[in-house]
């Protein structure tokens, strides 16, 4: 089906919704459904990103709590208000909400949840980008990223690495300079980022993310993502070394990076830049790793659940 097929068969549908179904069920949800469907499908969507649309993330939890299947008729009463809808409408509806997002399979009248393999994976089998990133920010002025770093992990030893900076189109402050050494000359001449979305999203592949305060770095990224995919979001599983290391070393007083690198004795070449920082917290995690491994955790999904006293007291190394 071309695209112009598509978004007449959505369009036709909105009209059909609108006309013969109850007006209160023809509500807000029904028409984010519809506008987040035609603009998503202006463009191609890369394979490692999915909806960011709130609708998608409540099909998602309801399905959940239902035990990883459900009706789409019970989604269509539930989430967008459309208690009177046909078994079709109901799962042409829900099935172009989550179009192409592998989180989702359809199993004739339900819905379900796939199991995500790499949470059961052995660690070491596992593919990891430690990512950091540089960024303006203040109060009176959005935050922007101004440089990406990312060092790729595999089979537990660092085997790649991705750096550039991006030109965030505002001016530098002076404290974000100092800090970084990145000046106003060295943007101006950077790509911005809709220049290296695609090579970043090809680097990262289908790797398990992982970031040093996860929810800053992750948050913007994806935020830089939506600019240019928008309704978007990466759809690989994350991990916060700052989190894991208060549950791998509690006994340590701070977390943050250079602590961890102290404790470690790990060199950080060129502290406060995207690659130098996404090194040194790339090597952090391996120390973790091996840590965790000492300790009997094996997979993703037990080094999430990794945070019992007697667990800790099994690493011995603290």
């Amino acid at each position: 089906m071309t695209f112009e097929q598509r978004a007449g068969v959505l369009e036709f549908l909105n009209y059909f919704v609108s006309l013969h179904l109850e007006t209160k069920f023809a509500d807000s949800r029904l028409s984010e459904t519809f506008n987040y469907r035609l603009q998503s499908n202006l463009m191609e969507r890369p394979l490692n990103l999915i909806s960011d649309s709130s609708l998608v993330q409540e099909i998602f939890d309801l399905i959940d709590e239902h035990g990883g299947r459900t009706t789409f008729t019970h989604i269509a009463d539930s989430i967008l208000h459309l208690s009177n809808a046909t078994d079709e409408l109901a799962a042409a509806l829900v099935n172009d909400l989550i179009q192409n997002d592998p989180r989702f399979s359809i199993e004739e009248t339900y819905l379900t949840i796939n199991d995500n393999e790499i949470e059961n994976l052995p660690l070491q089998e596992i593919d990891f980008v430690v990512l950091d990133v540089e960024a303006i920010t203040g109060r009176s002025i959005p935050t922007r990223m101004i440089e990406l770093g990312a060092s790729r992990i595999c089979a537990g030893e660092i085997c790649d690495e991705f750096q550039t900076l991006v030109n965030p189109e505002l001016p530098l402050p002076r404290f974000i300079s100092a800090l970084t050494g990145i000046t106003n000359e060295m943007l101006s001449a950077a790509p911005q980022f809709e220049s290296v979305v695609e090579s970043w999203l090809r680097f990262a592949g289908d790797a398990v993310l992982v970031a040093h305060n996860s929810n800053f770095d992750l948050n913007l990224l994806n935020q830089e993502i939506a600019r240019v995919f928008p309704g978007c979001r990466m759809r690989n599983p994350d991990l916060c070394t700052v989190q894991l290391a208060r549950r791998v070393a509690p006994a340590l007083e701070r977390h943050n990076l250079d602590a961890l690198v102290d404790h470690f004795g790990i060199e950080i070449k060129e502290r406060h830049r995207a690659a130098g920082d996404a090194r040194a917290t790339a090597q952090v995690l391996l120390r973790l790793l091996d840590d965790l491994e000492i300790g009997g955790v094996r997979t993703l999904r037990e080094a999430r659940n990794f945070n019992s006293p007697a667990q800790i007291a099994n690493l011995g190394v603290y």
